[in-house]
């Protein structure tokens, strides 16, 4: 997977973005909006507006957080294929709450 991440130093949204990144181990290729020649009319042609974090995975552009809502952990979770510490406490209390099985960490 190939994965390039559109953000700027002063961006809290993609400070967030690259923790989840770097937690799971997931490589990247940054690209820093305001030292690269051409970004940012990049994201404005792909997205239609100036938002960082942009991911680009495998030439698809996904926005990894939702204004006003913060960084998408469960859903770039499932399309990154990690599992999230959040969705890994759901699974848990739902397995627990159903009793169909016990998930067990060591």
């Amino acid at each position: 997977m190939e994965l390039l991440v559109y953000s700027a130093r002063w961006c809290p949204d993609c400070r967030t973005a690259k923790r989840f990144l770097d937690k799971h181990g997931i490589p990247c290729t940054e690209i820093d909006i305001e030292v690269t020649p051409g970004a940012v009319e990049e994201v404005i042609r792909h997205t239609g507006k100036r938002a960082i974090p942009q991911f680009v995975i495998d030439g698809q552009w996904v926005q990894p957080y939702r204004p006003g809502e913060g960084f998408l952990y469960e859903e770039m979770s499932a399309l990154l294929g990690v599992m999230d510490e959040r969705l890994k406490l759901l699974l848990c209390r739902e397995t627990a709450a159903n009793g169909h099985f016990r998930i067990i960490d060591k």
